[in-house]
């Protein structure tokens, strides 16, 4: 795995990195929850990484979605090799949830900022027809009238 290759961005770099991670280790196929300094096993089991490319890859997968909504309901944490190692704290699955249920509140938020826009706009549209209508009416009418 070399992942000191220069490459466009430390983001790319960091899913490439976390792809290779998914295929080599099931706890991140599986989006189980990781044992508290796993970090440190990576580096002792892969010592080429670039540690701000894994601690990006880190914080890409455990900031995902399907990761936070294991974190949520887990009770126990587990190494590379899927040994449970610990067990998950109340308080970081609370705060999993939390950040679940924001991240769900922002999206309707933006969802329904989205649907209000489309609405304004199909409203403004509508009336700009109307207009355009009532214009060729009076424009119809008073051409006749005038002849």
């Amino acid at each position: 795995m070399n992942t000191t290759d220069s490459t466009p961005s430390t983001f790319q770099s960091a899913h490439t990195l976390l792809k290779e991670f998914q295929e080599k280790f099931t706890v991140f196929r599986e989006y189980f929850p990781l044992t508290i300094g796993i970090d440190k096993k990576l580096i002792v089991q892969l010592p080429e990484l670039d540690r701000k490319i894994l601690r990006t890859a880190l914080g890409i997968h455990t900031n995902s979605l399907r990761y936070l909504r294991e974190m949520a309901k887990a009770t126990a944490r587990f190494d590379l090799d899927g040994n449970a190692t610990g067990e998950v704290t109340e308080t970081h699955r609370t705060h999993a949830s939390k950040i679940l249920q924001e991240r769900i509140r922002n999206k309707t938020e933006r969802h329904n900022a989205q649907r209000k826009a489309e609405n304004a706009q199909r409203e403004t549209e509508q009336a700009a027809r109307q207009r355009a209508e009532k214009l060729n009416q009076l424009t119809a009418k008073f051409s006749r009238s005038g002849s």
